[in-house]
């Protein structure tokens, strides 16, 4: 960790740390889509929220400190963006998700909450839009229920 970060999840995201498997960003990043797919515990660290994941116990929680240091670090908030890209990436590619429910569903809340307490509304009013029309695409097999509270996500 940096000296100039203010917590494990900063330096996670700006390049300098590790998650709490011991993997960088660069190699949570490189996951391919069965990986990230079947794997549970990075979406926490690549989209650190303030309340606990009921997923994964013992997941990062973010701070009110390390989250202005991340809206203020510009690699940290590379690093977000980088993980956005990543994700968008796997939703283009992938169609699992494209059904009723998905626990994928979970993830892009959490994404979407993320990237607009650390990165701004409009990064994730892009990110809902770009899901938005993955679904449509698809005949909009996404629950109404997802689709609304993504909705109020980003409002």
């Amino acid at each position: 960790m940096t000296e100039a970060s203010a917590g494990p999840i900063h330096a996670f995201l700006a390049g300098d740390g590790r998650d709490g498997r011991g993997r960088s960003l660069a190699e949570v990043l490189a996951f391919d889509d069965a990986h990230i797919e079947r794997v549970h515990d990075f979406i926490q660290w690549l989209f650190p929220l303030a309340e606990p994941s009921r997923a994964v116990p013992g997941a990062p929680v973010l701070g009110a400190a390390e989250a202005t240091a991340i809206r203020a670090d510009p690699a940290a908030r590379a690093g977000l963006l980088a993980a956005r890209d990543r994700m968008l990436r796997f939703y283009s590619g992938t169609d699992g998700w494209l059904t009723a429910f998905d626990h994928n569903h979970l993830r892009i809340t959490r994404i979407l909450t993320s990237l607009r307490d650390l990165v701004g509304l409009e990064e994730a009013e892009a990110f809902h839009e770009a899901v938005l029309r993955l679904n449509d695409r698809a005949g909009s097999p996404v629950n109404p229920g997802s689709l609304d509270y993504w909705r109020r996500t980003v409002a």
